[in-house]
């Protein structure tokens, strides 16, 4: 998709050659009016202070990381990025933007994941807007409703005039919001929770640099509509949702246990497996299979059992 965006290249001065200019004006003009006679000084004062206004409205100050749009008559001029102070034509109706990265924490949805589990994602991001003609020409930003995104306490600064956030970044705000959790949703629907349920290598929880990169991909394609670009976005938060969080708890318990079990075994026999060879070896005692039958058997219940085993002591014979 292409960009309508470009540099503003009608009449801009330094504001402070506008501001040396105005002064120049103003005392010629004072000096041509008292050449004239009385009653046209009423006439030339009145003159002057059109052309003072005139000239004070051409003022612009632009920060760094902030554009202005200038739009003549409904019509879009180009947009000025450079930082500083300037002077314009009044004519030009001036739409300031700001450049700069703003985070978006997106709070916790609920969502099903590739197997149909449903599970709790949240993300973070850092966006910026990056086109200022899409940003401010190529979506209704006045019909994006800012309620759900107002606080109580924000609602109360706004209707104070204590609300330092434009509105139109709180809409933009909200743009980025509603599609950041379409994009989550449709990218948890690609992956599964863990590698418990699905055979893929890449999941929600396993490889958060792959999934981070899709989400940041998803993202950039919804918001370009919005001259938005996406710099990072990774997921911070999640669960499985509550209503299953408790049976994926215990099946997470069960695999370790399992898992552990496996290991304890596999040691286990491996510890019997010496013990057989270094007595053979070493000819300490000839067992035969019955009696390595029984060694095995006392050697892995002492070795497995979850609990420390009471020995019991054979004062007899090797045979009692």
């Amino acid at each position: 998709m292409g960009t309508k965006e470009k540099e503003f290249e009608g009449i801009k001065v330094s504001g402070f050659g506008g501001i040396l200019a105005f002064i120049i004006v103003t005392c010629l003009c004072a000096y041509f009016i008292s050449l004239v006679q009385v009653w046209s000084v009423l006439l030339g004062i009145s003159g002057l202070c059109l052309l003072t206004l005139f000239i004070s409205f051409g003022f612009t100050v632009i920060e760094p990381n902030d554009a202005k749009a200038m739009v003549f008559f409904g019509k879009y001029k180009g947009t000025i990025t450079d930082n500083g102070f300037f002077w314009v034509i009044p004519f030009y109706q001036r739409k300031k933007i700001t450049l700069r990265a703003r985070n978006l924490d997106v709070p916790p949805i609920k969502v099903n994941d590739k197997v149909g589990n449903p599970v709790m994602i949240g993300a973070v991001m850092v966006w910026r807007v990056k086109d200022t003609y899409k940003a401010l020409f190529d979506i209704d930003s006045s019909s994006i409703s800012t309620c759900q995104a107002t606080t109580a306490h924000q609602l109360i600064a706004i209707q104070a005039g204590l609300d330092k956030l434009p509105r139109l970044m709180q809409s933009f705000e909200n743009f980025v919001k509603i599609q950041s959790d379409a994009a989550i949703r449709q990218i948890a629907g690609m992956y599964a929770y863990d590698t418990n349920e699905s055979s893929d290598k890449v999941t929600l929880r396993s490889d958060g640099d792959e999934v981070a990169h899709k989400l940041e991909e998803e993202l950039n394609r919804r918001l370009a509509i919005a001259g938005i670009e996406v710099v990072e976005a990774r997921i911070n938060y999640l669960a499985y949702a509550s209503e299953i969080a408790g049976v994926m708890l215990r099946r997470q318990q069960a695999d370790a246990i399992i898992s552990a079990r496996e290991r304890i075994v596999e040691g286990a026999v491996t510890m019997v497996q010496l013990a057989l060879d270094k007595l053979e070896k070493d000819g300490i005692v000839d067992l035969d299979e019955d009696k390595k039958a029984a060694m095995v058997s006392n050697l892995l219940v002492v070795l497995c059992s979850d609990e420390a085993a009471q020995p019991v002591l054979n004062t007899g014979t090797l045979h009692q």
